[in-house]
């Protein structure tokens, strides 16, 4: 928004000088009348230019001021945000809106998060679910345990995000404002050259100097100097309201020449939900021996296949052993310390470099667990065999890579760091152009810098966690999901707030339709110059008119920009469409279901 209002306060030095030309020659109505209607026009503008963000401010001012902390007791009293500390608990009634993430610790509700993942069913919070600030408690008291406050939220950080945003100025506005910087002399001396010829005929000296103020007022650059930044506002409100988080105008810019899309697979084009399918105990190794083992190496691990792990040994009533000396090595697994020997649990890569004479015995147990994801364990040099782990596909991949191809898009790559044989089956399943797999991430480093190297303009979707080295390497990288981590890592230009994957496609969208209107804009803006010199020049605009002339260049770059933001509505309205459409299919789905069982029961 500074880089839209700074013209405009430019502009007012401009208007200086008109009025002051005008007053030279004895014109003082004439200088009345351009100091008000350009008054006029400048505050008309910076009004509407506060309007275009209002969407996003209103989403900023949603955090409460006042939060209801609960001591030990149970008593509840009002506090500022800023007497919270992370670890207290708040007390949230129904129809209030959450002054803090946090994770939820007692009673349950429906919680509209529409505010910053553009989703209108609400989600339904328990025990032990991670809420956020700004998103509103619909139909039951709860109470949340602080995990962050203030700028640290999730809203805190779309409002870095967007401040950073705001104060970006790309190679395109620098050198549209160099190039206004040549063109006010420009005009100067023509505005001079139109006086010097005028003068010399019959108009006389008075008719010489209005005319020549005409030329200057006409061409004023004003409409010129916002024609990029109007657009980019709106399109960053469009996008906000989606729950596209774009940090800079630079990566909204480069996402319009996108031409090749790299996808992790976990998490982005399956749902990164893992459960246990299969143990594939070696030869002479008990199943439950082999769950214990990788239970024990990853109790202290937040993967998700960790997880899954143990969700599956508490089922089972394994209790996890104690362990020393833990450490994760970055891309292939972990180890620790047990009291019969050191245990090991990853890629089967890594365990096969550590002991290759466990090659035979990893493959067999590889045939049993063909397609799917995997944790290979071993205890000192003993091969205890591996778990087999599958998550789901996202119901819209193949339709978001077709829509990618739609676009233009001519390759579509996966990259991860899973196993061949599981990376192969996702891909064929979405239809992409090639995968690469059982990638470190120096190895995906390496591939992206490959394509680049070879002309390709890059975007790369992943978690923001894993995929940081290709995320910051990649001409747009884009973070997934709504976790605190996605949206605060630096490695991603562009932060998704939902983790829906039709969002990549609509990015692409937007950003070239706002690279059309820009291109519009300017050009506009240079023709209604050049005519408005032009009939200035020849004397066939009168002076008392070359306001509202100004005014319509101003008005026509506001109002074709602004179409961004119909643009962003239109596609959200689509996809409430589309998403109740899948709602009312998966109820009738339901009652099928519960009618064969009447059916099987009668």
């Amino acid at each position: 928004m500074k880089a839209w209002l700074e013209p405009l306060r430019g502009g007012r030095m401009q208007t200086l000088w008109y009025v002051l030309a005008a007053i030279a020659v004895n014109q003082l109505l004439t200088a009345g009348f351009l100091a008000l209607f350009l008054w006029l026009s400048k505050l008309i503008l910076s009004r509407t230019a506060w309007g275009a963000q209002r969407a996003i401010r209103e989403l900023v001012e949603l955090t409460p001021d006042i939060a209801r902390r609960v001591d030990a007791e149970g008593r509840e009293s009002e506090v500022k945000l800023g007497s919270l500390a992370v670890g207290d608990v708040v007390r949230v009634r129904p129809g209030e809106n959450l002054p803090v993430d946090g994770r939820l610790v007692a009673g349950s509700s429906s919680i509209n998060q529409a505010s910053l993942t553009g989703e209108a069913v609400p989600i339904e919070a328990a025990p032990g679910s991670e809420v956020y600030a700004g998103t509103t408690n619909l139909t039951g008291q709860i109470d949340v345990e602080v995990t962050a406050i203030a700028g640290e939220t999730t809203i805190g950080k779309v409002e870095s995000l967007i401040r950073e945003a705001e104060s970006a100025r790309s190679d395109r506005q620098e050198l549209i404002e160099r190039l206004a910087i040549f063109y006010v002399p420009v005009v100067c001396m023509v505005s001079f050259m139109v006086w010097f010829f005028t003068v010399q005929t019959d108009e006389g000296r008075e008719d010489a100097m209005i005319r020549a103020i005409t030329v200057l007022v006409v061409t004023c650059p004003g409409a010129l100097l916002i024609a990029y930044p109007t657009a980019m506002v709106a399109a960053f409100a469009s996008a906000a309201r989606l729950g596209i988080m774009i940090k800079q105008t630079k990566t909204l810019e480069s996402a319009s020449t996108i031409d090749t899309v790299v996808m992790d697979k976990t998490g982005t084009l399956t749902t990164g939900r893992f459960a246990v399918s299969r143990l594939a105990p070696a030869e002479g190794v008990d199943g439950a021996a082999l769950l214990q083992a990788a239970a024990d190496a990853e109790q202290s691990s937040n993967h998700p296949l960790a997880r899954s792990i143990l969700d599956t040994a508490e089922k089972a009533r394994l209790e996890p052993q104690s362990i020393d000396d833990y450490r994760e090595i970055h891309g292939r697994g972990v180890q620790a310390e047990r009291e019969d020997g050191l245990l090991r649990a990853g890629r089967g890569a890594w365990l096969r470099e550590l002991n290759p004479q466990i090659s035979e015995q990893m493959a067999e147990v590889d045939q049993k667990i063909s397609g799917m994801s995997s944790v290979h364990v071993m205890v000192g040099d003993r091969y205890l065999g591996a778990v087999g782990l599958e998550d789901k596909l996202r119901r819209n991949a193949h339709e978001v890579v077709e829509q990618l191809r739609g676009l233009g898009v001519r390759r579509i790559c996966i990259f991860t760091g899973d196993r061949l044989d599981v990376a192969k089956r996702v891909g064929m399943s979405v239809g992409v152009d090639s995968v690469e797999a059982e990638c470190l991430p120096e190895e995906k480093h390496g591939e992206l810098k490959h394509l680049i190297e070879n002309g390709h303009r890059t975007l790369v979707v992943g978690d923001g966690i894993n995929d940081g080295p290709i995320l910051a390497r990649a001409d747009v990288g884009v973070a997934m999901g709504l976790s605190g981590s996605d949206i605060a890592t630096n490695s991603a230009g562009v932060a998704l707030m939902h983790d829906d994957l039709r969002h990549v496609p609509f990015l692409l969208e937007i950003a070239r339709k706002t690279k059309g209107i820009i291109t519009q804009n300017i050009a506009a803006s240079i023709v209604l110059a050049i005519l408005g010199l032009a009939l200035a020049a020849t004397g066939n605009i009168n002076i008392w008119v070359t306001p509202f002339y100004q005014a319509v260049a101003y008005l026509f770059v506001i109002l074709n920009s602004l179409r961004l933001v119909r643009f962003g509505e239109d596609f959200a309205e689509d996809e409430q469409a589309r998403r109740t459409m899948e709602v009312e299919r998966e109820r009738r789905r339901s009652r099928s279901r519960e009618a064969s069982v009447r059916l099987a029961r009668g």
